[in-house]
């Protein structure tokens, strides 16, 4: 849905981040480029610029595309090799209008770097040039490995920054993005559907919510999805499938039997059967209804694998660089087995979770979490869905309430995986040996996915999904799709994985 701003001026930039590798003992050198279009008018309005193909061409020598250009609604991405001094390759970049109102180029700017072996030039867009409604124009880009090099430039990498600033013909107001910025990228709010949300419960937040939201992202070499833009602009991200195990996937009991002993552990009063606490926390751990309480004075087996082995030896050096530690929700969620006024509700999820934190690396998905993905309304509390799952005696009866949900929903790998908070019970019905050795977990049985709770000391009951928080800083290309997630580009302007 889009909102009207008060902008007189439709903005849109095309960037580029270019990263050139020469080696001339090797014979080659690697270009590597990204154009993006991003403003502050709301793109499905009725002024819509954006791009729609790129073409590349040798110019001369043997300059070679090192992967197939390649383009979003608000970006163009290519990489070239190029293998010798005067080896060149034109890219040319088709910039549309597929509105309804007419565009001006108000100003082109060309911001290049100081490095005299790699040349650029772009060319077929000018100042003042119109753009009228349901016409293209070209942006020409060529790269060039400079002929009169004629050594190993001790500069290996150059930049180019292109800004197209379009206007509406006329000057008349303009509408704005209804969005906020995801790694760089103004992205548009959705008030239904697969998208992204604002957060309803937790101000300044903003969430992906629905099936399948265009929130993937590639991180340590593997798919992963985008949960949330924390209110400090850290983005919470969970890997697309469970740790893989050879050609199956891994499952772990959430803490092993007999990890932590009672005598340092008050709360874990049942060690043969493990606890569903996360970490060990400062205090007495309590559930929010003061039911069970103790102290958790030691790690579960699971976080000490994730922070430990998995942390160490699974995560390559640049995904580390990219990471922050941060401050996980691991209090319990307390099952309540009332109705009316007394009745659970995802506020009161959200509260017991914020109960007990724990700061560190790599944690697992809040149970809020995986119920506010879903785009359901009947999906408002664990206990709704515990209650459905315990009124059934047979699975085909099982109504869902928590469909179009993309973290419960992956019919290649049927299964289950751990979530970060430990089951509580308020009302008797479960007894106090299942709140102190289960936690959470979210179940994805074939199509009819839901959250459930597990005893957690069973070693083949539940897979891992590890979360962990990226930076605020980063900046992303791509768009999002699983065919093309957004990628990460570092501080030294390289892409990474």
């Amino acid at each position: 849905m889009h909102k009207k701003s008060s902008s007189t001026k439709r903005n849109y930039m095309i960037m580029g981040l270019c990263a050139v590798l020469l080696i001339m003992a090797v014979g080659y050198a690697a270009f590597q480029s990204q154009l993006k279009i991003t403003g502050t008018s709301n793109i499905g309005s009725n002024f819509l610029v954006r791009i729609t193909g790129i073409q590349s061409n040798v110019q001369s020598g043997s300059a070679s595309n090192a992967i197939e250009p390649s383009y979003t609604n608000t970006t163009a991405t290519f990489k070239t090799n190029l293998v010798s001094p005067g080896d060149s390759m034109k890219y040319d970049i088709t910039v549309a209008n597929e509105g309804n109102i007419d565009a001006v180029l108000n100003s082109i700017k060309v911001s290049n770097s100081n490095n005299e072996a790699i040349t650029f030039e772009t060319s077929g867009i000018e100042e003042g040039d119109e753009l009228k409604a349901s016409e293209t124009d070209i942006l020409t880009v060529i790269v060039t490995y400079n002929p009169s090099i004629t050594s190993q430039p001790e500069n290996t990498t150059a930049t180019i920054t292109v800004t197209l600033d379009y206007g509406q013909s006329g000057g008349s107001a303009v509408p704005g993005v209804d969005g906020p910025s995801i790694g760089g990228q103004e992205v548009e709010l959705v008030e239904s559907g697969d998208g992204l949300y604002e957060d309803n419960y937790e101000a300044g937040r903003y969430i992906y919510r629905g099936q399948n939201p265009n929130n993937y992202i590639e991180f340590n070499d593997e798919l992963w999805r985008i949960v949330a833009k924390e209110t400090d602009g850290t983005y919470k991200i969970i890997r697309d499938e469970l740790l893989p195990q050879n050609a199956g996937y891994t499952t772990m009991a959430y803490d092993a039997k007999n990890h932590r002993s009672t005598e340092n552990n008050s709360y874990c009063d049942a060690q043969n059967y493990g606890c569903g606490v996360y970490a060990a926390v400062s205090g007495e751990f309590s559930t929010p209804s003061g039911s069970k309480k103790g102290t958790v004075t030691e790690n579960s087996s699971i976080q000490e694998y994730l922070n430990g082995e998995y942390y160490t030896s699974n995560l390559n050096s640049t995904a580390k660089e990219l990471m922050t530690s941060n401050s996980f929700n691991i209090g319990a969620v307390e099952y309540l087995d009332v109705s009316g006024a007394e009745n659970d509700s995802i506020e009161k999820n959200i509260a017991g979770e914020k109960m007990h934190t724990w700061t560190g690396n790599v944690g697992l998905v809040n149970v809020s979490d995986v119920l506010k993905a879903s785009t359901n309304p009947s999906c408002n509390s664990a206990s709704t869905v515990l209650n459905e799952i315990m009124s059934v005696s047979e699975p085909d009866d099982f109504s869902n309430p928590c469909t179009s949900n993309y973290l419960l929903f992956d019919l290649t790998a049927p299964t289950y995986y751990w979530t970060i908070n430990a089951f509580g019970s308020e009302s008797g019905s479960i007894n106090d040996f299942f709140a102190s050795t289960s936690a959470w977990g979210a179940d994805l049985s074939g199509d009819a996915g839901f959250v459930g709770v597990s005893t957690a000391s069973r070693d083949d009951n539940r897979g891992a999904r590890p979360v962990v928080f990226l930076k605020s800083d980063i900046v992303f290309f791509g768009d999002g799709t699983k065919d093309s997630p957004f990628r990460i580009y570092d501080n030294s302007s390289e892409p990474t994985n």
